[in-house]
C-alpha cells in the first residue's frame, strides 16, 4: 500500500494536517514519527479521522461560522515515538497496538551495513562490517554513520577498501571503543566513578560536571549504558555499576566511605 510520511514538527496547524488528511486514499497508510510533538490543536483533528474516518473543519469566523464534516477513506495510522509518556492519554488510548522496539542486534546490524554499502558503492571486507556492527550500539543509524567515516578514512590512508584494519584504526581516531562507547560516554561514566565514588549522584550534577545537558544524557547516553548495565538509576541518581568499573580498567570497591551524621 501506499504510504505518507510525515513528522510532528512538520504539522505546525490543524490546516496542514487536514490537507494530508484529505489527499489520503483508501487503504493508504500515514505514518507520523515524533508524534508526541504534535500541538494538542492538531491532535484533535486526529480524534474523528482515528474514531470515524471524519475530518470536522470550521468554515468562517464569527457569527457566520459553521462546521463541516469530511468523509475520510479507510487509512491505517502510525506513530513512532521515543517519548512514549508525553502522548496525551485521548491520543494515546486511540491506537489499537502499542509495540516497543529494542535495540537491533549485531547480526541485523550487520545486515543492514552490507546493505548501506551497496547502496554507497562502498567495497567493504565482511570483517570490516562486523567491526563496525560491533561497535554501533544497536542503531542503524550509528552503524551507517560510522561506516561512512571508515570509508573516508580507507581512501585517504588504506586502498580504499572498509577491511577489519581499517575500520579498527578509523573507530580508534572517532575515540568509539570495542563495544561502542565514545569519549562522552567514558566522560559521563569517568565523572560518576572519579568524582562522585560510584555514585548515586543527581541527574542535573552530573550533567553540570561533564558540561551536557540533561535531556541529552538522559536521551541519547543513558539508553545505552543502561542496556550494557553500566549504569543503575536509583531514586538517590546514578550510580555506575561494577560492569562499568571493569570495562573502565579501574578498581571496583563495594565498601562506601562512611557517612557522617550532624546532630
Amino acid at each position: 500500500m501506499n504510504i505518507r510520511v510525515t513528522s510532528g514538527p512538520a504539522i505546525e496547524r490543524t490546516g496542514d494536517l487536514a490537507a494530508i488528511l484529505t489527499n489520503l486514499r483508501d487503504q493508504n497508510i500515514l505514518f507520523i514519527d515524533e508524534i508526541h510533538r504534535l500541538s494538542r490543536a492538531v491532535e484533535e483533528i486526529l480524534y474523528p479521522a482515528m474514531e470515524e474516518y471524519a475530518l470536522d473543519i470550521i468554515i468562517g469566523k464569527g457569527p457566520g461560522a459553521r462546521s463541516l464534516r469530511l468523509n475520510l477513506p479507510d487509512f491505517t495510522l502510525i506513530g513512532a515515538t521515543t517519548r512514549y509518556a508525553l502522548l496525551s492519554p485521548p491520543l494515546r488510548d486511540r491506537f489499537g497496538a502499542v509495540y516497543r522496539l529494542d535495540f537491533y542486534d549485531q547480526k541485523s546490524i550487520e545486515s543492514i551495513l552490507h546493505r548501506s554499502a551497496r547502496i554507497l558503492q562502498i567495497e567493504a571486507e565482511g570483517e570490516g562490517l562486523k567491526e563496525i556492527a560491533r561497535r554501533a550500539r544497536g542503531t542503524p543509524r550509528v552503524a551507517n554513520r560510522l561506516l561512512k567515516r571508515v570509508r573516508d578514512y580507507a581512501q585517504v590512508v588504506g586502498n580504499g577498501i572498509a577491511t577489519h584494519t581499517a575500520a579498527v584504526e578509523a573507530l580508534a581516531k572517532l575515540e568509539v571503543d570495542s563495544i561502542g562507547l565514545d569519549e562522552v560516554d567514558h566522560k559521563l561514566l569517568r565523572t560518576i566513578v572519579e568524582k562522585f565514588n560510584g555514585g548515586p549522584v543527581g541527574l542535573e550534577t552530573l550533567a553540570a560536571a561533564i558540561s551536557e545537558e540533561s535531556d541529552t544524557i538522559m536521551d541519547v547516553y543513558e539508553p545505552y549504558l543502561l542496556q550494557l548495565g553500566f549504569l543503575e538509576r536509583t531514586p538517590r541518581g546514578r550510580t555506575a555499576t561494577q560492569q562499568a568499573y571493569q570495562h573502565l580498567g579501574l578498581p571496583y570497591n563495594k565498601e562506601k566511605p562512611p557517612q557522617s551524621t550532624l546532630w
